[in-house]
């Protein structure tokens, strides 16, 4: 999305959001990250201080880190926008049917994500798109 530094991404959701609590005017790309912050209250309180820019988030400690939270959405919000994986947009669709909330189904689906890139990361190889998608229609 904006390449492989942690601090200048990190830095991207910071601009984003002063922007976008000062009423100023975003690019599109701005506008997805800046609806994904406001979806996510609970994160707020991390844009009024530098200091989650170099924050560590451990999962052993029960902490969840919020822009990986946050990009993740923003990952399923570029695929549905694209249909990339084909079909991911109708399976979009079908499961806010199903979870009536949009939030609720992105989460169900970042789930199925994450056990992607995590399989691709741990067997070397490119994530798999047709086993993506079958997980994805599990859900409906």
């Amino acid at each position: 999305m904006f390449g492989q530094n942690r601090q200048q991404l990190r830095q991207m959701y910071h601009d984003v959001w002063q922007k976008s609590q000062a009423n100023d005017s975003l690019s599109a790309l701005e506008s997805m990250i800046a609806q994904v912050i406001s979806e996510h209250p609970e994160y707020h309180k991390i844009f009024n201080s530098d200091a989650s820019l170099q924050q560590e988030f451990f999962v052993e400690d029960g902490a969840t880190n919020p822009f990986l939270h946050m990009g993740l959405h923003i990952s399923l919000h570029e695929q549905i926008s694209t249909d990339r994986p084909v079909g991911i947009r109708h399976t979009y669709q079908q499961l806010r049917a199903k979870f009536v909330d949009a939030h609720e189904a992105e989460h169900h689906m970042m789930e199925c994500l994450t056990e992607s890139l995590w399989l691709a990361q741990k067997n070397n190889q490119a994530p798999s798109e047709s086993d993506y998608l079958a997980a994805l229609k599990k859900l409906l």
